[in-house]
């Protein structure tokens, strides 16, 4: 039996979405027709992901889209905890990983607007300890053919802007290439979330302070621990712990009311959970443990937060940094923070997009990819869209051409999130009328 909730006109819509909207002050509701999309059309999303429940290939999920400032759908479908019996609801709350991210270049560039930072600044006027021992480089041996590596002075410090927009010579160790930093990563304790979780903001960096840089600062693109060490920035020139900063500056203004870096008692019946095994390859599942507060709040992995809540965040950036009397950017910095960082200078093995998304044809601002053109990625979207993901099935994106904002929520890992990302947003676009 297919359990997908039908989307429904727009009274029962607003039912379906009424622990949402009377939890985190959600968006304003309208007909798809009032805004340009047809509900008919819509519901192919829920049909699709249904299906997808049924067959057991994801646990459930929690889809909102919404278009000129209303929202015109909303599902929830499948399990919240299938081991469990629990069904999805709209106000489940997720670990996003990734889409952290935004979130902390978002604090890092209200601080930026009270000139408490510049984007020019060396990372180490916030962290003096900072200071990495060089720049791990390749170097081919034809004769035996294979990579050695030798460590060089690094050019020039790492900046902000090198953190916002990952150029700032850092690494991931479950994705790097380059093998003594993957190494060191490893030895150093901090190769995972769960890792910066663990270790307080200052051992965190003490530890990264060992590890060689992976390229040298501002010349090439690689995703890393840049967004963990911007909330370190932010720390220090906010002289608030990451979280709290977050909380009074952002989550609280904006109504998030269920986003933060862990779950307390109260809320953690409502935490969704992934299948016990990855059905495209077997392995077993095992999600950061967010039941009680970290060492560290990981400004790259660590948030949590409901579809509700990322739809406000998301549409007070579509808004121009406002959403309804409050205003936690300028517009110029949200344009700012939208556009292309990378530019025709630095290096990167393939484009930001389809590195870690699957999806060619974007680019890298601060703190989101960026669409560069309507052609060249296999998925809708407009020129000037931007969007993230995170590592456990969560995606959102904006498009401010189409006034449009998609928020799709999951637990899962593995190699096929990225087709879930395609197919969300794909049918959603199908269904604009105008």
């Amino acid at each position: 039996m297919n359990i997908a909730v039908k989307p429904l006109a727009v009274a029962l819509i607003a039912a379906l979405c009424g622990a949402v909207v009377a939890h985190a002050q959600g968006l304003p509701v309208a007909s798809p027709e009032a805004v340009g999309m047809s509900q008919e059309r819509l519901q192919r999303i829920g049909s699709a992901l249904g299906a997808e429940v049924d067959a057991g290939r994801i646990a459930g999920t929690v889809v909102l889209v919404a278009r000129r400032g209303k929202l015109v759908y909303a599902e929830s479908l499948g399990w919240q905890d299938k081991a469990a019996g629990v069904r999805m609801t709209p106000d489940a709350i997720f670990r996003i990983y990734s889409m952290t991210k935004p979130l902390v270049s978002v604090a890092a560039m209200m601080l930026v607007e009270e000139g408490k930072l510049q984007l020019t600044d060396p990372v180490t006027k916030f962290l003096p300890t900072l200071k990495p021992p060089g720049v791990s480089v390749a170097q081919a041996d034809a004769e035996f053919a294979r990579l050695t590596y030798t460590t060089v002075p690094a050019v020039r410090e790492m900046t902000v802007q090198d953190l916002l927009r990952h150029t700032a010579g850092l690494g991931y160790a479950e994705i790097t290439q380059n093998a003594p930093v993957k190494k060191a990563l490893q030895d150093a304790g901090i190769a995972k979330t769960d890792d910066a979780r663990a270790l307080t903001p200052a051992e965190q960096v003490e530890r990264l302070a060992k590890v060689p840089l992976t390229h040298q600062p501002g010349t090439a693109w690689e995703y890393s621990l840049a967004s963990d060490v911007l909330g370190r920035v932010v720390e220090a020139a906010s002289g608030q712990r990451l979280a709290d900063f977050l909380a009074r500056r952002l989550f609280g203004p904006l109504g998030m009311a269920d986003t933060a870096f862990w779950v307390p008692p109260a809320k953690i019946g409502r935490l969704a959970q992934p299948l016990p095994t990855d059905p495209a390859g077997g392995a077993t599942l095992e999600l950061i443990d967010v039941s009680a507060p970290p060492a560290a709040d990981s400004g790259g992995a660590g948030g949590v937060s409901t579809a509700a809540d990322y739809l406000r965040f998301a549409q007070a950036l579509l808004d121009g940094g406002r959403l309804g009397g409050t205003r936690i950017l300028s517009r110029t910095t949200v344009a700012l923070m939208t556009s292309d960082h990378l530019g025709t200078r630095i290096a990167a093995p393939v484009t930001p997009g389809e590195l870690l998304l699957g999806t060619p044809g974007y680019t890298f601002g601060l703190g989101f990819a960026v669409r560069q053109a309507p052609g060249v990625a296999g998925v809708h979207g407009s020129q000037g869209e931007f969007m993230w993901g995170g590592y456990a099935g969560t995606y959102f994106w904006v498009d401010p051409k189409e006034q449009l904002v998609g928020v799709y929520m999951s637990q899962m890992t593995g190699a096929t999130r990225p087709f879930y990302r395609r197919l969300v947003k794909n049918l959603v676009y199908q269904a604009i009328d105008d």
